[in-house]
């Protein structure tokens, strides 16, 4: 029997956000409140000695900030079954895994029905926003989204990514339905455990469905982007497929094989129209309109480390709109695009307060560390947040940087600007994630005017010799020159402008910056490595720094390089 679908109320959904976003800071202070109560049992906060006390001033007082470090020994007396309250009330049955991609390795994040809840707030909120502006009928969406493989732990937790615990909550395909979103692939292909076999048979439901799809999604904009790269190598043999109705046999998952049969039915018609729009294509420009005639827009996390991606999605999308999706992290949500015109490099994101209390630690007074509530930040200063959520942490130091753009009523509108963590460093330099996707950018101007393009990139700190020097590899989409890539290597090197850096180079306390070329189908060998983790390819972020203690993907790196340029802009 079909659950009953709750009609989904745009103009009320909004009319909440704008009522919950005056005022912000009573909000927060009942927010704060309500997980305090419910959490009251737990051992930790016992132990912190708040005795009942829900105030933010008390709380501050009492409980320390941390970060994911401090938590692991009461994280792993879960894991490995201890079900006595230790961070939350109610006894912790899953767990998320973070992506792993920043440290190497996945982290443990305690997961609640409670989380879920907040997931769906933000989803309904933004997709009000959304759709006020590009509204979609009761149509499908085209979502490259997978589930990763659930883990037991020691304890019998499931653990899993976040994403999957999203997409494995009872209220979510009713959710989705709701939300005129949803997938036009069957949970076979969504939970299949096999990743290519899943993804060419997302790519073969969406052509099924081709006229009834209205929006292309993922979780990330790198998973559309794989996608449709995916989608240059096997569009003949998705057509043969719908010419024959018989799945190819590449695809060997019973499971998978016996949903699509119910699917898949010959239709030579279909499989033509298919086939003459992909010839009539010139290097791809625009496919996404051409394959799906009623397509509104794509949508995805497009901002942060998925910016690099921007161009070829566009090149893929034609005039379709990019929307980039919501800000969140393994440990919850923090915020909602309610601007959805703005292009991802423009985009903001308004602050929920009442999905978790936030608070913000000044980046430019580093005397002065304390943090700031809510609605005391200030416009144009950069922060790192601290999150409280209903799920055991509290105080969390996220370790993301974000700078405030506006507000939105008495709530803060937030650009992501980078991962703290993430920064490449040897001497005085100091450049983060943005400063090598920027230098990454202005080399690949060069490559552009050859038409060739950066597939993927990352980076290292090379220090086995002295002076150290960065090293940055590079996996482009076809043959280049030496004189090219050596112009390349020149160009990424004086592209960092870090004042730390240029002065360290200039007097050889930095050594020359390293170019290490790759195989084609590197970058795919370190997504598998994480697949075999257990991340989900949608919520798969390609490492940008790899850090010495990441031993598999610098193996992976170093065994696949086919050439190396040393730069010599600063002899």
């Amino acid at each position: 029997m079909l659950e009953k679908v709750e009609e989904f109320n745009m103009d009320k959904v909004i009319q909440e956000f704008e009522l919950l976003t005056r005022d912000a800071e009573r909000v927060q202070r009942e927010t704060l409140k309500r997980i305090l109560e419910d959490n009251a049992s737990a051992e930790y906060l016992q132990s912190l000695g708040l005795n009942g006390r829900t105030d933010p001033e008390s709380f501050k007082a009492c409980v320390p900030m941390v970060t994911h470090k401090e938590l692991e020994p009461y994280i792993y007396r879960i894991i490995d079954g201890d079900a006595s309250p230790i961070l939350t009330g109610k006894p912790i049955t899953t767990m998320s895994l973070s992506s792993g991609t920043t440290q190497g390795k996945p982290k443990y994040v305690p997961w609640n029905d409670e989380l879920y809840e907040t997931t769906m707030q933000i989803y309904q909120t933004s997709f009000a926003f959304r759709n006020r502006e590009f509204p979609i009928k009761n149509g499908k969406a085209l979502s490259f989204i997978y589930g990763s493989k659930q883990l037991k732990t020691k304890g019998g937790l499931a653990a899993r990514t976040a994403t999957s615990n999203v997409f494995c909550s009872a209220g979510y395909k009713c959710a989705m339905r709701a939300l005129q979103s949803q997938c036009c692939s069957p949970d076979e292909v969504i939970f299949g455990p096999d990743f290519f076999q899943s993804l060419y048979c997302h790519l073969l439901c969406g052509l099924i469905f081709r006229e009834e799809v209205e929006f292309v999604s993922s979780t990330f904009a790198h998973s559309i982007v794989h996608a449709f790269r995916t989608f240059e190598q096997v569009w003949e043999e998705l057509c043969n497929d719908i010419r024959e109705g018989v799945l190819t046999r590449n695809v060997t998952v019973p499971s998978i094989r016996m949903a699509m049969s119910k699917l898949l039915k010959p239709n030579p018609e279909l499989a033509n129209a298919i086939h003459k729009k992909c010839t009539g294509l010139s290097n791809w420009y625009g496919l996404i309109p051409e394959l799906f005639p009623n397509a509104k827009y794509i949508y995805g996390i497009m901002t942060g480390s998925m910016e690099p991606y921007l161009k070829k999605m566009r090149h893929y999308a034609g005039e379709l709109p990019l929307l980039t999706a919501d800000y969140g992290s393994s440990e919850g949500w923090i915020a909602a695009n309610v601007n959805p015109q703005l292009p991802p490099e423009y985009a903001t994101y308004a602050v929920l307060p009442h999905i978790g209390y936030f608070e913000f630690i000044p980046l430019l007074e580093l005397e002065n560390t304390k943090p700031l509530g809510l609605t005391q930040v200030k416009v144009g200063q950069e922060y790192e947040i601290v999150m409280t959520n209903p799920a055991g942490l509290y105080r969390y130091r996220l370790g993301d940087v974000v700078k405030v753009m506006g507000f939105h009523n008495s709530t803060p509108e937030l650009k992501f600007i980078r991962r703290s963590s993430l920064l490449l460093n040897i001497n005085i330099d100091k450049n983060t994630e943005k400063d090598l996707q920027l230098a990454v950018e202005a080399a690949g101007k060069l490559l552009a005017e050859e038409k060739l393009e950066v597939v993927d990139f990352s980076s290292q700190v090379d220090l086995s010799k002295e002076p150290g020097h960065y090293v940055i590899f590079w996996e482009i989409s076809g043959e280049a020159s030496q004189e090219l890539l050596h112009e390349c290597c020149n160009c990424l090197d004086k592209s960092f402008v870090d004042a730390g850096y240029t002065s360290s180079r200039k007097v050889n306390c930095i050594g020359a910056l390293e170019l290490r070329l790759v195989r084609r189908g590197t970058f795919q060998k370190i997504l598998d490595h994480y697949l075999g983790l257990g991340t989900a390819v949608s919520q798969y972020k390609t490492p940008r720094c790899v850090g010495p203690t990441n031993t598999r993907v610098l193996q992976i790196l170093s065994e696949n390089v086919v050439n190396n340029y040393l730069s010599t802009a600063f002899n």
